[in-house]
């Protein structure tokens, strides 16, 4: 199956300030479920943005549940943009639904750009979440320091030429990360991966592929 045709339930998530417009990509028999965020509101970020999609997808083919969703404002979903704080309570509302539906797996955040700041943050606090999966971190626009410290396993995909955050610093994070960590940097990518999709799905499974090596949680 193309990544591009990935099988979508459309769902409502409910929140305090009404629901939130989601899509829910759910192989047969999930092994472990996921939160996918997307990029800024304010910037055109939606659940259905191109590397967003692909994250959904490589979840999909690895037999993870992914849920995406659009953050409050954005498409059908109700509120307005809350400054990041607001995201993090619907990144809270998703896990919520997850939870609920797979009381039994593994739970997982990722997220690209925005959605990374947003959602890792959420999923380094939350005790639900295991596990992280980051892409494009916008180290200039976003404080990403709280990796250094989740000793929860952490996957980060970034781009070479990536104009929110070089490849150096990058590294120069990530090097500061606890373990355990991963880290793929697609050559001479930019921030939004146009031209290098196929690099970056590679990049996903591999960074999804190590993530499932691990042991589980107690």
């Amino acid at each position: 199956m193309s990544r591009l045709a990935l099988p979508s339930q459309r769902l409502t998530l409910p929140v305090a300030h009404g629901g939130l417009e989601a899509l829910l990509n759910e192989p047969e028999g999930p092994r472990a479920a996921a939160v996918v965020c997307h990029p800024h509101p304010l910037h055109g970020g939606t659940m259905n943005n191109n590397v967003v999609h692909r994250l959904a997808a490589g979840l999909h083919k690895a037999g993870i549940a992914a849920l995406r969703f659009n953050f409050r404002g954005v498409g059908a979903s109700t509120g307005s943009y809350g400054e990041g704080a607001g995201e993090e309570e619907d990144v809270g509302a998703a896990l919520d639904f997850l939870q609920a539906r797979y009381p039994a797996l593994p739970l997982l955040v990722a997220g690209f750009s925005f959605g990374s700041r947003v959602g890792l943050s959420v999923g380094a606090r939350d005790p639900r979440v295991e596990r992280l999966l980051g892409v494009g971190l916008a180290l200039s626009l976003f404080d990403f320091s709280f990796l250094e410290t989740t000793p929860k396993p952490k996957a980060i995909v970034h781009a070479e030429r990536d104009e929110y955050g070089s490849a150096t610093e990058l590294r120069a994070l990530f090097a500061r990360m606890a373990e355990p960590k991963l880290l793929r940097v697609v050559p001479e990518a930019t921030h939004l991966f146009a031209g290098k999709l196929e690099e970056l799905e590679q990049a996903i499974d591999e960074a999804i592929a190590w993530l499932e090596s691990l042991p589980r949680a107690a």
